[in-house]
Formats: C-alpha cells, structure tokens, sequence
C-alpha cells in the first residue's frame, strides 16, 4: 500500500511543477509582450520629444530597456498623468510651468519631474522631521516643525528651479548685443535669416550657450512646418525681455520682408551697449553705498582709536591727577 501512494504523491508533485512551469512560461511571455510594447511606445516618445523639445546631451547613451523600467521613468509615467489632472494643476501651477519653460525644460517629462520632486520632498522632510524627534510626536511645536518642513519640501523645487530660471534670464540678456552683432554681420555679407541663425547655433555654442540653446530649439519647430513667428513666439515671452522681443519681431519682419537691416541692427546693439554701461553705472554706485557702510563699521573705529586716543589718555591722566 506504501508503495502505490509514494508514485501518487509524487506524480501529485509533478504535475505542481509542471504546473509551475506554465505560469512561470505565461508569466514570461506576457512580459516580453509588454516589455516590446514598453519600448515601441518609448521609441514614439522619444521621436516626438525631439520635434518638440531640445535634444540632451545623453540621447546618444540612453540604455535599450524602456522608461517604465528605471526610477526616472516610473516618475515620467506617473507624473503625466497626474499632470493633467486637477491636483497636478494645482502642483504644478501655471507660473511654475512658465519657470521650467525658461529654464529649458519644454517636455511633458519635465513637468513630471517637477511634480515627482515636490511629491517627494513634501514626504521626506516630514517624515525625517519625525525621525529625528525620538518619539516626542506631541505638542503644537512639534506640529509646527512638521508644517514648516512640509511646507519647505513643497517650495524647495520651485524655489531651485526660479533661481535657475534668473539666472538663465539674466545670462540671455547679457548675450543680447553679441547675438546682434552677429546677426548684422552675417547679414551684411549676404546670408539669409535662417542661414545666419544655422552659423550661430553652430559655431558659437560656446561663447552664447543659452541663446543658441533657445535658437536651436526654435529652428527645430521651424523645420517641423511652423512659421517663423510660432517658433519664436516661446523665445519672445518666455523670458520677459522687450529687447529680446523686439530683436524676435524684426527677425521676423526681416522673414517676411526683406530689406536692409545692417542699420537698424547696428543702432540696436548701440543701445543695448549703453543701456549696459548705465546698468554698470548702477551698480557701482550702489556698490559704493555699501563700501561706505563697511567702512564706517570696520575703518572708522580703528580711526578713531588712533586720533582721539592720545587726547583721550591725557584726560585720563589729569582727571586722575586731580583726584590725589
């Protein structure tokens, strides 16, 4: 009897593995299905962020598996969809939309990005804030702490990306009058508009990197079929520049109409030349402002000890003199 229940249980015990087997094989082939899913629809993404939004510098480097396989891409993939929502709205306000876009980042990944961060750190801060109070989780000031560490890991990203966003604006206003120079001279010696921005964004990348980084962007939505004015529509406003947007609109009439532009270009870039010397000017005479109050804090004491001392000993001395 021993002897026909053990090729029971282990005909029993088979069949489990087998069983095992098939959905360990199932398991894998809807795996690889999704798996080649992931990276067709990856692939379309990528091609359409391209159009669209400047290329990175590690396009070249991207690993083969699929953006839903890596941290990043778990962030882009729930981070759009709670983008278009009426939460991610209010996370990602349309001010903070108008900061990244003048930061560079255009794309939807961006955004998600933006959106992952804030999520992230609105949770860590507190919850290391809860950490590190050793238990002691009672009373209105450790509620307060917890608040403010919220409310800092909820500001943290758009406080980085609005610093970032200032300096690139302030970076882009210092490329102006070079930009212009440029633009007369290319110009001047017979290319045409989209010939003249071809040579800057190609041969100097270096010396005006945002500005050719915006060009660049711009002559992509360009060759995709928009017009000019529509590829430099995001360049004009996005940055808050009127000396940006008028050189935009007379690239545009210069698009349109042609004519003799050396002229207007050079008189332009005058302009922005003294309306950079009067900033300097500015800015060292506030600066003389506050040297003034430095050295009243640090000379002026020092100055004091070495011309009122001596008379101020010498009183000392009579006074004491008087006293015996």
């Amino acid at each position: 009897m021993d002897n026909s229940i053990v090729p029971a249980q282990f005909v029993i015990a088979l069949a489990a593995v087998a069983a095992a087997l098939g959905c360990v094989l199932i398991g894998v082939n809807a795996f690889s299905r999704t798996l080649r899913s992931r990276r067709a629809s990856g692939v379309l993404e990528r091609a359409l962020d391209r159009q669209s939004a400047p290329v990175q510098k590690d396009d070249a480097n991207r690993r083969p598996f699929p953006r839903f396989f890596s941290l990043t891409g778990m962030a882009h993939v729930v981070g759009s969809k709670w983008l278009e929502s009426r939460l991610g709205r209010m996370i990602v306000a349309d001010e903070d939309r108008r900061l990244l876009d003048r930061c560079g980042h255009t794309d939807a990944s961006s955004r998600a990005r933006f959106l992952a961060a804030r999520l992230v750190a609105s949770i860590v801060l507190p919850a290391f804030v809860v950490f590190a109070s050793h238990g002691n989780v009672h009373g209105s000031r450790f509620m307060l702490t917890c608040f403010a560490a919220l409310l800092v890991g909820f500001m943290a990203p758009k406080w980085y990306v609005k610093r970032k966003a200032t300096k690139r604006q302030r970076s882009i206003i210092g490329e102006l009058p070079m930009f212009v120079d440029l633009l007369r001279i290319l110009q001047g010696v017979g290319l045409s508009l989209d010939q003249s921005i071809s040579v800057i964004v190609s041969d100097f990348a270096k010396v005006m990197p945002i500005l050719t980084q915006e060009l660049a962007l711009a002559q992509r939505q360009y060759a995709t079929g928009r017009t000019r004015e529509q590829a430099m529509k995001r360049l004009a406003t996005s940055y808050e520049s009127d000396d940006l947007a008028a050189v935009l609109r007379l690239m545009i009439q210069i698009e349109q109409h042609g004519g003799a532009v050396q002229e207007p270009l050079r008189q332009f870039g005058d302009r922005l030349r003294e309306m950079r010397r009067t900033g300097l000017r500015e800015r060292i005479g506030k600066l003389t402002v506050k040297m003034t109050g430095v050295m009243v804090l640090t000379l002026l004491p020092a100055l004091l000890i070495m011309t009122a001392g001596p008379g101020f000993i010498a009183v000392f001395h009579s006074l004491a003199g008087l006293h015996r």
